[in-house]
């Protein structure tokens, strides 16, 4: 059923990883499979049967050719430095290549425990489990760098975190699982040689365009380009109101994926100093403060790279940093550009920033929905009362019908009518999203009632993110003063 496995990282050296067996669970059941993407990465899907897939994707019965290892990486956890962190409960079973010639990681998260677990239990609840199962998929239909999610088994045991909750095992797709904290591990252990071997396998497999650059440049090279990777993939974050939640340095990917997603959330009323995480008591990674912490982070990963660089300390970390420094002009290039396109305009203007800004002061001030007002903009096109259901979302609408007036005129000289703009702001800003209301209710469904209904309609509807819904659910719809949930938790 699955296709072969390649298993580049198990022959790394040893201490880059610890091989490892998942441990097996009483009663797998395949309660979600992708099989689009099954389909993307070379399963064998005339073969597949859903008795043998729950127990390879719970670990029961490792597949055919994978060689599972727990990955070795520390990393910077709410600014404090964990020299040892590494998969405490995820298996990476090797790497495979999919139709499109591309090398993708197949890994179990929730398998067990590792050699890297410090004292945990190795498991995931369910509720995590599904949480990124649906929003991964969301984040790949709406068009952002993610990793997937193929499979959700349940474990039919019970996993003990503020109370007992039933245990799943997550398979997850990715790019790779190399990330900063993977560099931090070796960086604080001095092992040049391993930094290079990382370095290079990140090159041919994210950034091969490097290959041909010859000594330090090769370096500085990826460096750069994992930059210019956070700065686009931090905007698109910043263009849809998701919120990571947990943006250490061990959740920050060398391939520019979004990954890792723990008490992840998208935003309703727009507040940029929004937090939804459990732990995140001081608002570290609060919405507005993700740029500023990307580049911190992408600090951390240069610093790592100072010896690769250059001989010469001093010009390495000169050199390194104008590559830090250039983090926020690509930033902010690339955010304008989403926001842009989220406004209609195809064309730049040197006042698009400020009408951009304008806009987000007025639904902060209105405590409008982020979602829906963006997508609201096309109805305002189409006559009054479209204006009405967009001004309907403002608890004040002085500044928004100030703003409107702004923005038409700025549509003048797009070149496009009404109908062409409307198009336009339709097949950019989502109808759906993983709202946290709904995603609690697919959960709570599933972990006490067994009932999977309420997640396979959810997902349905935010893998088509730009379809206004028709069921007998409002998907769109943000969440009642009762319904709202305001702190999510990463399972760990």
């Amino acid at each position: 059923m699955f296709p072969p496995f390649t298993l580049r990282y198990a022959r790394f050296p040893d201490r880059l990883r610890a091989e490892c067996l998942p441990t097996p669970v009483e009663r797998p059941r395949l309660v979600a499979f992708n099989r689009p993407l099954a389909e993307e990465l070379g399963f064998d899907l005339e073969a597949f049967d859903v008795e043998r897939a729950a127990e390879a994707l719970s670990g029961n019965a490792v597949p055919e050719g994978a060689e599972p290892v727990a990955m070795a990486y520390a990393g910077h956890q709410f600014g404090n430095f964990v020299p040892q962190l590494g998969d405490g409960r995820a298996l990476l079973l090797g790497e495979v290549i999919d139709r499109m010639g591309r090398v993708r990681d197949l890994q179990l998260k929730g398998s067990g425990r590792t050699p890297f677990s410090r004292g945990g239990d190795g498991r995931a609840p369910l509720g995590p489990v599904l949480r990124e199962y649906l929003v991964s998929e969301a984040m790949h239909a709406l068009g952002v760098p993610t990793t997937r999610a193929l499979a959700a088994v349940t474990s039919g045991e019970r996993v003990f975190r503020h109370i007992p909750e039933p245990g799943a095992v997550l398979t997850r797709v990715a790019a790779s699982h190399l990330r900063v904290g993977t560099f931090q591990y070796f960086a604080a252990r001095r092992d040049t040689e391993a930094l290079q071997l990382l370095a290079d396998e990140a090159i041919e497999r994210h950034y091969p365009h490097l290959a041909e650059r010859e000594g330090g440049e090769r370096y500085l090279g990826l460096l750069e380009a994992v930059v210019a990777a956070q700065a686009e993939l931090v905007a698109r974050w910043m263009g849809i109101g998701f919120i990571h939640g947990v943006m250490n340095t061990d959740n920050a990917a060398i391939s520019g994926e979004t990954i890792d997603y723990g008490p992840c959330a998208f935003m309703d009323a727009y507040d940029p100093r929004t937090v939804f995480s459990s732990i995140d008591e001081r608002g570290r990674y609060a919405f507005v403060n993700q740029p500023t912490i990307a580049q911190w982070n992408l600090a951390r990963f240069a610093e790592t790279l100072l010896a690769l660089i250059d001989d010469d300390t001093d010009r390495a970390i000169e050199r390194a940093t104008a590559a830090i420094e250039a983090f926020t002009e690509r930033f902010e290039a690339n955010r304008l550009g989403v926001m842009r396109a989220k406004l209609g305009l195809e064309t730049a203007e040197e006042g698009d920033g400020e009408l951009i800004e304008a806009l987000l002061a007025a639904m902060h001030a209105g405590r409008a929905d982020f979602t829906l007002a963006f997508r609201r903009l096309a109805d305002a096109l189409e006559g009054a009362e479209g204006e009405a259901r967009l001004a309907e979302l403002f608890a004040d609408r002085e500044a928004l019908d100030a703003w409107l007036s702004r923005w038409r005129e700025r549509l003048t000289r797009e070149n496009a009518d009404a109908a062409e703009l409307a198009r336009r702001l339709r097949a950019t800003n989502p109808a759906v999203i993983p709202r946290n209301h709904r995603v609690e209710q697919a959960i709570v469904a599933a972990a006490e009632d067994d009932d999977f209904a309420p997640f396979e309609a959810l997902l349905a509807a935010i893998t088509r993110p730009f379809e206004e819904p028709h069921g007998e659910i409002d998907y769109m719809r943000p969440p009642h003063d009762d319904e709202k949930v305001l702190r999510t938790f990463c399972g760990t």
